[in-house]
């Protein structure tokens, strides 16, 4: 079954790419707009979105480790079942939202905002960024920016059960997202065209919610 949450987690991030746009495509623009003229736009970029990504990776790793903690209830309640239906569950109102049908999975975003409220002036201090090991520093903060995109995998990264799997989810999903904030750094305007074109969003969220869906069959 963790072959198919890889899966769907990889097609979730590129899918989403819109909706990566819409939440990190300021940062992304700032990260490369403030760059110094004489140097290349792409190892900034790089190393930015390798620190989201760590973020994202350690985050998985955490709710991974709190899945294996509830699977000890396994013998009274079958919890990884339960797990599994609320994270398909999860993707197939993740499907309808990229499909631009209902606002469900942004209402995860308010669970992580406490933590945003710490980190976020910590952030200040690398803008603009200078330097790679800045790039990186910004891109593990703000791999911390409450987005209903990533908490919908982290759900799924809980029914793991496992800390390696559930970090592996995450470090799946990042890589998804990394070609559509890649070329946002690069050709912002054009690219943030494409991904909000209706049908373009339409085609992602019914692929999504399809995974979520056969994820339920599998457990019926």
């Amino acid at each position: 079954m963790i072959e198919l949450s890889l899966m769907s987690a990889a097609l979730v991030g590129l899918l989403g790419g819109g909706h990566c746009v819409g939440m990190c495509g300021g940062i992304v623009g700032a990260v490369s707009m403030h760059l110094p003229q004489s140097k290349s736009k792409a190892p900034f970029l790089f190393a930015y979105n390798a620190g989201r990504i760590l973020s994202y990776t350690v985050a998985g790793v955490i709710a991974g480790l709190v899945g294996a903690s509830s699977f000890f209830l396994e013998h009274v309640l079958p919890i990884q079942h339960v797990l599994y239906g609320i994270s398909s569950l999860i993707l197939i109102t993740l499907g309808l939202y990229l499909a631009g049908i209902g606002h469900g999975v942004t209402y995860l975003e308010s669970a992580g905002q406490v933590v945003w409220k710490i980190l976020h002036p910590y952030s200040k201090r690398y803008i603009p960024v200078q330097n790679l090991k800045q790039a990186f520093l910004l891109g593990s903060l703000w791999g911390w920016l409450p987005c209903g995109l990533v908490y919908s995998v982290l759900i799924a990264a809980i029914a793991t059960g496992n800390a390696i799997n559930g970090g592996l989810l995450m470090l799946t999903f990042g890589l998804g997202t990394l070609p559509a904030l890649l070329t946002m750094g690069m050709a912002a305007l054009r690219l943030k065209g494409v991904l909000q074109n209706i049908w373009v969003r339409r085609t992602s969220g019914l692929v999504v919610l399809g995974f979520g869906l056969l994820g339920l069959l599998r457990i019926i």
